[in-house]
């Protein structure tokens, strides 16, 4: 089985503005109101490829009924832990001005719910694979992806982690099987500027010298990087197509890597699979379906 995390899931309400006006009223051309966070991102595109998964993550009032509603209306088993106070977050996505966002706080979560997260994990056996991805809510301590992986080291589950800066470094140690930072993110944790598929390699090799196992950089317009496991190093131009949602676009290819991954057991395909279905959900409103992740494939 698949499990996904997601710390601090929300409702994201993504609309379109003609001719947006600072300081004016704004009336919608188009509103789309989903389930959102990393986890349930990669969760959405793992099932629309036919993969059966289960979402976990913390939610909480009325827009997590919604959430966890909605995931489920998805095909997705919903596994959340409720809290009792404050409301799961609702970030809103501008369309029209590309990148513009207005994320909520989300509610503060107990150490004894994440507590009860960590029983559950606890629950996962070999062969399982584990997707952490994204931020975490204030309230919750900046070590908690290290702890995770800690406890679960030796077990033979193969954890994704799809996260930036601290969060990231902090989990090489144990060897993740895979993580997917940008090239912005990338630059960060070195204290550079990547802007050219051929400067990734070396930072990527970085990263599997402290510890990670497979190193995919996303580069947006860019295209993509793949440092494999088994020494090889795959690089391709972004496929071409009209940009219409960047949302969830990293997301979906760690679901399509992963899916590619489980089918072959090659890298190759793996690597075409992850860049499919992520421009295949830039591409689209939402996420990706498998048809249009399909079609995206075989113009790699």
């Amino acid at each position: 089985m698949i499990y996904t995390v997601t710390f601090n899931p929300s409702l994201d309400y993504i609309v379109s503005v003609e001719d947006f006006q600072l300081g004016m009223t704004n009336r919608t051309d188009s509103e789309l109101l989903l389930p959102g966070g990393k986890g349930i991102n990669v969760s959405t595109v793992l099932m629309n490829l036919g993969i059966e998964n289960t979402a976990l993550g913390f939610t909480a009032g009325f827009t997590g009924d919604e959430i966890r509603r909605k995931v489920e209306e998805i095909g997705v088993k919903a596994d959340f832990i409720q809290i009792e106070k404050g409301v799961s977050r609702i970030n809103l996505k501008l369309k029209s001005i590309d990148g513009t966002e207005i994320n909520g706080q989300g509610p503060d979560i107990g150490k004894e719910k994440v507590e009860e997260l960590l029983r559950r994990l606890d629950g996962l056996s070999e062969g399982d694979v584990l997707v952490l991805a994204g931020s975490i809510p204030a309230s919750m301590p900046d070590d908690i992806y290290r702890d995770i992986m800690k406890r679960l080291t030796g077990r033979g589950i193969m954890i994704v982690v799809d996260a930036t800066r601290d969060l990231l470094v902090n989990v090489l140690e144990y060897h993740p099987f895979l993580i997917k930072p940008n090239n912005h993110e990338l630059g960060e944790i070195f204290g550079t500027e990547i802007k050219t598929r051929e400067e990734v390699p070396p930072y990527a090799r970085k990263l599997q010298e402290m510890g990670a196992c497979n190193v995919l950089v996303s580069m947006a317009g860019q295209g993509a990087v793949l440092a494999a496991a088994d020494g090889s190093c795959h690089m391709a131009p972004a496929p071409k197509g009209r940009l219409v949602n960047a949302v969830g676009a990293g997301d979906s290819m760690v679901a399509g890597f992963l899916a590619g991954w489980m089918e072959k057991k090659d890298y190759v395909h793996a690597f075409h699979m992850g860049i499919a279905a992520g421009s295949a959900s830039a591409f689209s409103e939402y996420l990706a379906k498998r048809e249009e992740i399909e079609a995206v494939y075989q113009t790699i």
